[in-house]
């Protein structure tokens, strides 16, 4: 197969504008970039946006250059602006066909290749300058072609998945208000406690860049929850010492407390059996109750949020201690919480079965790359 440089196989487009007030609802920063994903499901500010912006258009790949480990790279929906920590590339046409141009991308042949040349401690960060003097092999046209038609329907069928996780999770969150009622207007006058009284709760731990291995702990962080479930496609492991009460246990609940978008704040996974010991990076929070299955829930509602934003002191997006134990939580008889556990159980079995679905499809499409670019 043919060698070319990265500058040869992608534009970058650098073209920027200092963004106006209607910029706010269409902007898109690295928040709104999930790993391992072309789509992008939110986006815009809810504070004004300083300093020039990127100018991206529809179809653009919009690439995390910041903090590349994370592996974000995303297919724009709109047109509009983006975050000037990332980078907009398209396609040389000449090279590369568009509709494999964003699979190239997220590859972990081009992934690992980038990460290499990242360059700072905090938030390493891939250069131009660097990236494009990469030389990377790519297929014909013909076997693109292909390849870009076997993708697109594998990734069709992932986004499927995705979607019938997300209606599980709403399913539950409608359950638990038929059952309960609004836990913020507690309509049916349940016992009220604050969360103090009833769970413990640990911000995680803090490490530095050099503590990173390849053969540490796993260190939980926002990226390894999505769709109310624990992932592990992109892990970090350090090696550092681990106090006990920092060490994840089954039926623990795992929150982002800390984000640079306020929508991911307050997410919340519960931590199944594991097979190894692991911790939570310092913008994590684990809550450790009884009433962990009800608790679990209640952290998705509207009416939890709603006492994190009367009790918020602040514009960091941050949920903090103080702000935990201000929360009130109506407790329904034990009974019901029961009840509501065996239906969650239910629905836990089919979102495991969902997972396990989308985790073998990504495997096989890793193979199939792999095997045309590795």
């Amino acid at each position: 197969m043919p060698k070319y440089k990265f500058e040869d196989i992608a534009l970058n487009i650098t073209q920027k504008r200092k963004p106006t007030i209607e910029d706010m609802e269409t902007y898109i920063g690295l928040e709104h970039l999930d790993s391992g994903s072309l789509s992008i499901q939110r986006w815009g500010s809810k504070v004004p946006i300083k300093g020039d912006k990127l100018i991206m258009q529809k179809g653009d790949v919009l690439f995390g250059k910041r903090n590349a480990y994370l592996r974000r790279a995303s297919i724009a929906p709109h047109d509009g602006l983006f975050s000037a920590h990332g980078m907009v590339l398209r396609p040389n046409e000449n090279v590369i066909l568009p509709k494999l141009f964003p699979f190239f991308i997220c590859s972990d042949y081009f992934f690992d290749a980038a990460i290499r040349i990242s360059v700072g401690s905090l938030s390493p960060t891939i250069n131009w300058s660097a990236l494009k003097k990469l030389e990377f092999t790519l297929p014909n046209m013909d076997e693109q072609e292909k390849l870009a038609d076997i993708l697109w329907a594998a990734n069709d069928t992932k986004e499927s998945y995705k979607r019938l996780l997300f209606l599980s999770d709403e399913l539950a969150k409608s359950q638990f208000i038929e059952m309960f009622g609004d836990p913020f207007l507690n309509p049916k006058g349940w016992e009220v406690k604050t969360l103090g009284e009833i769970a413990d709760y640990f911000i995680g731990l803090t490490y530095k860049p050099a503590n990173v291995t390849s053969d540490g702990m796993i260190v939980l962080r926002s990226g390894n929850i999505q769709n109310s479930t624990l992932v592990f496609e992109d892990n970090v492991r350090v090696d550092v010492d681990v106090k006990d009460r920092l060490i994840v246990k089954v039926n623990d609940i795992l929150m982002c407390s800390r984000n640079g978008s306020a929508d991911l704040v307050g997410k919340v996974a519960k931590i199944p059996d594991l097979n190894e010991k692991m911790t939570f990076g310092a913008f994590m929070t684990i809550i450790r109750s009884d009433y962990h299955d009800y608790l679990f829930s209640f952290f998705q509602q509207d009416g939890f949020r709603r006492q994190l934003t009367e009790a918020k002191t602040s514009t960091v997006n941050q949920i903090t201690k103080s702000m935990l134990n201000k929360v009130l939580v109506p407790l329904p008889p034990k009974a019901l919480q029961e009840e509501y556990a065996g239906f969650m159980e239910q629905t836990n079995k089919s979102k495991i079965k969902l997972k396990q679905n989308l985790d073998n499809l990504e495997i096989t499409t890793k193979a199939l790359m792999f095997k045309n670019f590795g």
